[in-house]
């Protein structure tokens, strides 16, 4: 079997490199738009299914999410095994189908157990999607690959509610599902065509240990299953608890057996780069209060400045379009010392926006040139700027055979702090005297301001770590 560069430097020749970005990208941006746009619907759900209680409709959008989370690094592994090409195609048509079930679910039942399929594929689309974009880029385009995913992605988040509103408003709640259909069935004929039928995978055909990818899996699903649900059910309850600590054991389980295994569970080698733990610590800690931010906005529009979700659409994409602005930006850095210092600095950028709402500019009256586009503007250019350097960190530091797993792994941190992040948001907010004030919005940004200027100091040091052992670090944007 030739080499896996070689094999690399082959694939980047034979494939239009922009339609695979584009197609991986879209697939991406699906898959994230899933785990907003739904929200949305809640009340719609609550009215078809007569007799449902609210605590029961979250699972629509928390068994998507746990799925997602507990999928990525395990399908990441295996699309490096078997072939990220293959991944991708089955996990597309598996997330299509799911769509179709929820779309036609007859009772809620039906549609948590359809959207539990549907998170699960997207967790094995979005790892295999991301591993052939960088397998098939040229090594000194990486960064910017990284920067235009990131921006996609990322847009996808903040876009969710609002494309959700739209739909809603005009063809009902089911149309969130049935929107799928068309965007899945020209993915897949795309990608049949267009992606590379080379494997590329790492140096065997051998699956990744069994028994360490299914106690990852449920490790970090009940890890995030405490996280999420942990407010609902109180942090001291015995499921909150048992949940977390059995996704601990589960977790280290799986750690244990990757150390020794020939064919490991988890890609331990890869965190043996300070430039990839600390990229992922940045990036686990960037999520916490970027999903902090995503929900405490619409509400704060809506309840404390009653705007309506067309207003609250619109501004809210002002921060999705500053975003993408930041991303694509960033994709254009090749240094990774660059990198990092553009990465302190939006993270300093996120802090000002946070400032801003904690402030007295977000009162009781709707302050939106003052208050809502500043902090839009910093705080969405902050995070395009700082999340996609970090990504592009990361994933410089990942040999191309393993390009799936190392950042299913960093998906995961990603999706761990995004559910810390909700769970921490929903925690403050019950916390003041009266829950749901402005106070306690406030009080969700000053503890996201530690946060950032925590993450700035943290991915600072970094610079020391280039500086001292430039080797690995230096070729971050080639690998």
């Amino acid at each position: 079997m030739p080499d896996e560069p070689a094999e690399h430097s082959r694939t980047t020749r034979e494939v239009n490199q922009a339609l695979v970005l584009a197609l991986c990208s879209g697939a991406s941006f699906m898959a994230f738009l899933d785990l907003s746009i739904v929200s949305i619907a809640f009340p719609d759900i609550l009215d078809d299914f007569p007799g449902t209680s609210l605590n029961t409709v979250t699972w629509v959008l928390s068994g998507y999410t746990i799925l997602l989370a507990a999928v990525l690094t395990p399908a990441g592994r295996i699309a490096d095994s078997v072939g990220r090409r293959t991944v991708f195609l089955w996990s597309l048509a598996a997330f299509a189908v799911a769509s179709l079930v929820c779309a036609v679910a007859p009772s809620i039942w039906w549609l948590i157990a359809a959207r539990i399929v549907q998170g699960a594929a997207a967790g094995g689309m979005v790892p295999a999607a991301l591993g052939l974009i960088l397998a098939t880029t040229p090594r000194d385009r990486i960064a910017r690959a990284v920067g235009t995913w990131s921006a996609v992605a990322g847009f996808s988040a903040v876009i969710g509610p609002a494309a959700g509103g739209l739909l809603l408003r005009s063809f009902g709640w089911r149309s969130v599902f049935y929107v799928n259909l068309p965007l899945c069935g020209a993915m897949l004929v795309a990608a049949v065509l267009m992606l590379p039928r080379q494997r590329l995978r790492g140096t065997g055909d051998r699956l990744p240990d069994a028994v360490g990818s299914i106690a990852l899996a449920l490790g970090i699903g009940g890890v995030v299953s405490a996280l999420t649900e942990g407010d609902t059910w109180g942090w001291g309850d015995a499921r909150t608890v048992g949940l977390g600590l059995a996704g601990l054991a589960l977790v280290a389980v799986t750690v244990i057996r990757s150390r020794t295994h020939p064919a490991p569970a988890l890609e331990m080698t890869v965190w043996r780069s300070p430039v990839f733990r600390t990229a992922n610590l940045g990036l686990g800690m960037l999520n916490m209060t970027m999903f902090a931010w995503m929900l405490a906005a619409p509400l704060f529009a809506a309840d404390i400045w009653h705007w309506s979700v067309l207003q609250t659409a619109g501004a809210l994409s002002i921060g999705a379009v500053s975003s993408m602005a930041g991303s694509l930006a960033a994709g254009r850095l090749t240094r990774p010392g660059t990198q990092v210092k553009v990465t302190v600095l939006g993270a300093l950028s996120f802090t000002a926006s946070n400032a801003i709402w904690a402030s007295s500019l977000f009162g009781p009256t709707p302050n939106f040139l003052g208050g809502w586009l500043p902090a839009s503007i910093l705080g969405g250019g902050g995070l395009g700027l700082a999340i996609t350097c970090l990504s592009s960190l990361a994933a410089g530091t990942v040999p191309p055979q393993k390009f799936a797993g190392g950042l299913g792994m960093t998906l995961t941190v990603r999706q761990v702090g995004g559910a810390i992040g909700i769970a921490g948001f929903a925690s403050i907010m019950a916390l003041g005297p009266t829950s749901g004030d402005i106070a306690s919005f406030h009080h969700v940004y000053v503890a996201a301001m530690a946060v950032n200027i925590l993450c700035a100091a943290v991915v600072g040091t970094m610079l020391i770590t280039l500086r001292q052992k430039p080797a690995p670090a230096a070729a971050a944007v080639d690998a």
